[in-house]
Order: C-alpha cells, then structure tokens, then sequence
C-alpha cells in the first residue's frame, strides 16, 4: 500500500504541473503599460489602410520616417510623445485615439449615465466637456454637453476641417457666425452646420451657456 500510495501522489505531482489546456505559461501577463503600448501599431496601420494610405504618404503627412512608421505598426519600435503627436495631427485624431485601452470586447454600444459623464480636454477657456458618447477606437460620433461661461467661445475662428457639428441649446444663449451669417441660439434652438466652412462661436450672455455638442468624427 505504502508503494502504491507514493506512485499516485507522484502522479499527481506531474499532473499538477500540466498546464490546462488554452493557458499560456511561456511568461508572465503583460502589464496595463504592455498592453497599451502593443495596440498602438496595429490601430496604426488599421487606420492608415482604412484611408487608403501608404507609407510613402503618411510619411510625407507626418513627417516621420516610413521606416519608422513601419516599424511601429509592427511594433518593433516604440514612438516617442513627439512622433505619436505627428502621427495624431496627420491622421486628424487625438493621441488618446492610440492609447484607448478599450477592445472589441466593449462592443458595439456605450452607456453613460447622468451622473457618470467623464470630463473632456477643451481648448477653449471657460468652456467645459462633460462626454457623452463612446471613445474615439469604437465610434465616428463625438458628443459632449458642453458648458459655456459668459464671454467664452472659439475665439476669431476655429480650424476649417472636413465634417459636421450639430449643436442644441439646453440652456443660455449662444451667438454663431458661419461663413459670414451670423446665428442666435436660444433653450431649444439648434444648429447644423459643415465645419469646413468660416466660423466661430460665443456666449454673449450674462449667465452660463448649455449646449449638447455632436460632431462626426474624421475617419
């Protein structure tokens, strides 16, 4: 009994050393750092493929190397802040584009609750982005309630770009001018209109300005 007992436990032993089927022992799990870093390539390439670009042009775009850009994609070179913000500003995204850790495992919807709406990074003073749409990996939509304090706004101008803005009143009054004619929203009040051409912004109001801001997204 003593001998048999000695073979099952050593047994045992072996079997417990086995990897189940499916798992991957060759190292340890990559850190939130490894993962991040290791998209930045392939949703690199993605989306200069879905443009229709080659390396050549992209280059030109960005001003980065095509060797380097190619070694990115592969992930055989990691890009630095400064080539990564190229890279953003030639393919019209934010950096944060590259780094969404979200995957195809959030699918193909986005819920934000009231009370759960993340802030956004605004460049205009006075002006505040609370978001309500998915992130940039997943959707073509941008959607924010945007609050704007008296005497805010986009300034002389913003950017001319190719794309569509729609923006609803919820509160305050907001001035727009776009391609020359110029726009009074008040609670209620809409506006659509193409962002490739002239316009600006401003709330001329004594009080804070709310407004729900959707824009298409550049592909």
């Amino acid at each position: 009994m003593t001998d048999l007992s000695e073979s099952l436990a050593a047994d045992e032993g072996k079997l417990a050393s086995v990897p189940p089927p499916g798992v991957d022992q060759s190292g340890p799990p990559q850190s939130g750092v490894d993962r991040v870093v290791s998209a930045i390539g392939p949703r690199m390439r993605e989306l200069r493929l879905q443009r229709g670009l080659s390396l050549q042009q992209l280059a030109e775009r960005a001003g980065v190397s095509a060797a380097a850009i190619h070694k990115i994609e592969r992930n055989g070179m990691v890009p630095t802040i400064t080539t990564l913000l190229k890279l953003a500003d030639a393919f019209e995204r934010p950096v944060g584009w590259f780094v969404d850790e979200e995957g195809p495992a959030a699918g193909p919807v986005a819920y934000t609750a009231a009370g759960d709406r993340p802030s956004a990074f605004s460049p205009q003073p006075g002006v505040e982005l609370a978001t309500v749409t998915g992130t940039y990996a997943r959707f073509l939509l941008d959607g924010a309630v945007a609050t704007v304090e008296p005497g805010a706004g986009s300034g002389l101008g913003e950017g001319e770009r190719q794309g569509e803005e729609l923006v609803f009143v919820l509160d305050g009054v907001l001035d727009f001018d776009v391609d020359g004619r110029a726009y009074r929203l008040t609670e209620g009040d809409a506006l659509h209109l193409r962002t490739d051409r002239p316009h600006h912004w401003l709330n001329p109001g004594s009080a804070a300005a709310r407004a729900l801001w959707v824009s298409v997204r550049p592909l």
